[in-house]
């Protein structure tokens, strides 16, 4: 049997070396086209995404014209921006709380606009309050990173007491209900105290800061309580008002998108009010909570095109995997598709739902807060 080996050493080494550069540049020849047909073929099957990508762009596109009747809610300062959009129009944007409940509000801050000054300088003053086991002591490290002993914090807070007395100063004259003022007035005035004695000993301790929170910690509910029976009032009566206007056929199908940063996503004021003012049978895949990194800088844009994307994936859900409802029920709700998958795969089990207990309140239609009740 005539080998590789056997057969070179028959030839001339000139022959041998002939035939060497010969083999060599075939098997290259051979192996760039390969390379290159599994290129233009994976090439192709990453086309097919991108084709079922750009049809799910344009239904969309097109799709959002026709969202109709939504609302779309912007949290912010002053209770919440609505807007109602009908047959692909926008009807009107409204701000429907009132002023008191953005003033309420604002005074309820103060300890948090004191603490924001000097929680870098916390050091290790923490362990001597009583919930220090609920901080975790890697969190406080990266909050806490001045050096032990810097002063930096007392100019900023003299900033803010200038800032707190010009309120304290006018609060007379702002018009607010007597309760109201007197609960800010009561947050004012401890505040400031707190602060003049701080900066006047130079220095600061949590025991100090919890005593002032505590201190005015029934006051700040008395805002609280006023905050929430504005917001319940004005966004109650706005919504009734829309749903006179479109009448109950319309009303019975409302979708309402609320844009909240994440950190007021669970259990949102607005969304805990919208909720009663809807049709119960849908408001659970109709009320939708969409929670951003940050406000974004065209909210109905935004709330749209995730509407449109939920909408158009409820009803492909039923389409495409009607042989496998649970696959199903994942694409029209917040599971991957491949969630399900992955856990078998790791040997896991998926984490709990949590959902938002509104409990007894809400069953009765009544504020959690104010325990007002309010329909529409």
């Amino acid at each position: 049997m005539a080998t590789r080996r056997g057969f070179l050493g028959t030839v001339s080494a000139a022959g041998a070396a002939t035939f060497l550069t010969q083999t060599q540049a075939a098997t290259s020849a051979s192996a760039a086209p390969a390379a290159t047909d599994e290129k233009a073929a994976r090439d192709a099957i990453r086309n097919v995404n991108a084709g079922m990508r750009a049809n799910y762009a344009s239904l969309k596109a097109e799709l959002i014209k026709h969202l109709s009747p939504v609302v779309v809610v912007q949290n912010n300062a002053v209770g919440g921006r609505f807007t109602l959009i009908n047959n692909g129009v926008q009807v009107e944007t409204v701000d429907p709380v009132p002023e008191y409940f953005e003033l309420a509000k604002s005074i309820a801050h103060v300890p948090l606009g004191i603490y924001s000054v000097i929680a870098a300088y916390l050091s290790d003053q923490v362990p001597n309050i009583p919930n220090a086991d609920r901080i975790d002591p890697h969190d406080l490290d990266m909050v806490a990173f001045k050096t032990p002993g810097d002063k930096g914090w007392i100019t900023p807070l003299n900033s803010f007491r200038t800032t707190l007395n010009s309120a304290y100063t006018k609060l007379p004259t702002a018009n607010l209900p007597l309760d109201l003022e007197n609960s800010c007035t009561t947050i004012l005035s401890e505040a400031m105290k707190f602060i003049d004695t701080i900066v006047k000993a130079q220095s600061f301790d949590m025991v100090a800061y919890n005593r002032f929170a505590a201190t005015v910690y029934p006051s700040i509910r008395v805002n609280m309580t006023f905050a929430a029976t504005a917001q319940i009032t004005g966004i109650e009566t706005l919504m009734k008002r829309w749903r006179t206007l479109l009448g109950e056929a319309a009303w019975s199908d409302l979708y309402v998108t609320v844009l909240s940063i994440w950190t007021t996503s669970d259990l949102n004021q607005a969304s805990i009010i919208i909720r009663r003012t809807m049709n119960q049978a849908k408001v659970d895949t109709h009320l939708i909570d969409l929670p951003t990194v940050e406000t974004p800088s065209d909210p109905i844009a935004v709330a749209l095109d995730n509407l449109a994307r939920i909408v158009q994936d409820n009803v492909a859900a039923e389409m495409v995997f009607n042989t496998d409802l649970k696959v199903a029920d994942a694409l029209k709700g917040k599971e991957d598709l491949l969630s399900d998958e992955i856990l078998k795969q790791v040997g896991g089990t998926a984490p709990a739902a949590k959902t938002a207990a509104f409990g007894a309140a809400a069953a009765a239609a009544t504020c959690p807060i104010t325990g007002h009740t309010a329909s529409v």
